[in-house]
């Protein structure tokens, strides 16, 4: 038996609803001071109800080579990525013109 997307519809496969939230999205990119002066990079704007937070955090933690977690909404990972971020965001499907770095 085929899933069918409780959002649109259509089969699994073919679902295209996590497509069309990619386009939706306005991404802020920011670098953060915590703790003893550590730079963070936060990405705010993701709306978690329609993209997988988890697996996109975990894919940029392995492309970048850092720590990073999710809390309350924003993803953020150690270090100062802020260039590299909006590269890796592009390849994953996000649209360039909806990422804006601060």
């Amino acid at each position: 038996m085929v899933e069918i997307c409780p959002k649109c519809g259509l089969p699994k496969e073919l679902c295209v609803c996590e497509t069309i939230a990619k386009e939706q999205q306005k991404i802020r990119i920011r670098v953060e001071k915590k703790k003893f002066g550590k730079p963070y990079t936060i990405i705010e704007g993701i709306d978690e109800k329609s993209i997988d937070m988890k697996a996109l955090v975990k894919m940029l933690k392995s492309k970048l080579a850092c720590g990073g977690t999710v809390k309350n909404g924003k993803i953020e990972l150690q270090g100062e990525h802020k260039q590299n971020i909006k590269k890796v965001l592009e390849e994953y499907g996000f649209p360039p013109e909806s990422i804006e770095i601060q």
